[in-house]
């Protein structure tokens, strides 16, 4: 497959040529993958837990114009059950599934329900029970949390270059939390082989050999997201979205719910990746999954992934109508531009990689090339998941200047 990549300062961009056309069905080999019942599932349980709320779909008229689109919409996960980011959807979700299970198993297929999990009925069954992932920060914190709030034992991996912040952040929960060499996809199997000597459970949102159930349940969880935000559009879907990328497993369950619920009306799909950890932007080129080595050093630290999930690729590489990498800086810039508004949007506290939507719309704004091939213009109405908050609150006054209490003040 010959690549043709467009290239920015801080920009590089392909367009998928594997891209479904605009009429195609979701199809049923998807939805063996992600699908309605899954989704409705998550949705049923998750809106039954403690401090469930919708989280704010912000529209943000002055910088669209700036921008020189219709509308600007930003899905603000940083209020997300405290968590301050959409993971809290998947892996506590996929914690309390696995603690469904284990009481199934004992107790004549009951599928307990959160309130009998939470008043301790089945503790016994519980307590014995021990979760462990690898992480950038805000997927662990939520499997710790799940963990806590279910009352499992919870041991979680960081790679060398995960900050003390985002460690503390995780700890708070109760886990465990050991530091490992390498990259995330180091821990990743580091996690995998500690779980199978100790008898542990990895929930991951990544899919490996052997290893797809969890994941799912997890991508299925993060439906929740994306079904608030077509009832707050009132199902009227935006003609793009921008979703960033680690693993997929977000995109993956942003384009599925979309593809189910819009259907050939569903928004033009652009994911975002960091230039020096770009392995969606590397497997498109070939049109399959190839694995991205290195430090994989990025400020956007819950995109530093070098390997595709397997799951979230069989959604995707049909899926994506174009894939994108962002420097740095950009980044940094969208989350400079988020606190300090223009005329009265909205002041909005996101994190560096909730920031990523932006950064791309800023690295292309004024270039005729780029937006030509994002197919942006003025009737265009964007989607950005701004998938946290400041997740790391030190890191978050050092780009900025200002904590977030500071700038939503």
């Amino acid at each position: 497959m010959d690549a043709q990549i467009l290239k920015g300062d801080g920009i590089s961009l392909y367009t998928n040529p594997l891209a479904s056309d605009a009429n195609e069905d979701y199809g049923l080999f998807r939805s063996t993958i992600l699908h309605k019942p899954g989704f409705d599932a998550a949705s049923n349980e998750i809106s039954g837990w403690p401090g469930y709320a919708t989280t704010a779909l912000h529209a943000l008229p002055e910088l669209a114009n700036d921008l020189g689109i219709a509308a600007l919409y930003y899905k603000d996960e940083s209020t997300r059950f405290g968590l301050k980011s959409f993971k809290a959807l998947g892996g506590a979700y996929a914690v309390f599934r696995l603690i469904q299970n284990a009481v199934a198993a004992q107790h004549d297929g009951h599928l307990a329900t959160p309130e009998e999990i939470l008043s301790g009925k089945y503790a016994d069954i519980i307590s014995e029970m021990t979760v462990t992932c690898a992480t950038d920060g805000n997927h662990g914190r939520s499997v710790a949390w799940g963990a806590q709030l279910f009352g499992c034992h919870c041991v979680i991996y960081i790679h060398a270059t995960v900050s003390e912040g985002r460690r503390a952040a995780i700890a708070f929960y109760g886990a465990e939390v050991i530091r490992v060499q390498g990259n995330y996809d180091d821990s990743v199997h580091h996690a995998a082989t500690q779980a199978a000597l100790n008898g542990w459970t990895v929930v991951s949102d990544t899919t490996y050999e052997g290893y797809r159930d969890i994941p799912i349940d997890v991508m299925h969880g993060y439906g929740v997201m994306s079904r608030e935000i077509v009832h707050q559009l009132h199902n009227n879907p935006p003609t793009h979205v921008l979703v960033q990328a680690g693993v997929g497993a977000l995109a993956a369950s942003v384009c599925a719910t979309f593809w189910l619920e819009w259907g050939t009306a569903r928004p033009t799909f652009i994911i975002i990746e960091p230039e020096r950890a770009d392995c969606f932007f590397q497997s498109g080129q070939v049109g399959h999954p190839v694995i991205v080595t290195g430090d994989l050093e990025t400020v956007m630290a819950g995109l530093a992934c070098g390997e595709v999930s397997p799951v979230a690729w069989d959604i995707l590489k049909t899926g994506i109508n174009c894939y994108a990498t962002i420097a740095d800086t950009h980044a940094l810039q969208a989350m400079r531009m988020f606190a300090n508004p223009l005329g009265n949007d909205p002041k909005i506290v996101s994190g560096e990689t909730g920031s990523t939507g932006l950064g791309l719309l800023l690295a292309a704004q004024g270039v005729t090339s780029l937006c030509q091939a994002l197919g942006l213009g003025p009737d265009s109405r964007v989607l950005l998941i701004g998938s946290e908050g400041d997740t790391d609150p030190t890191i978050y006054q050092e780009v900025v200047g200002r904590t977030a209490q500071e700038v939503l003040t």
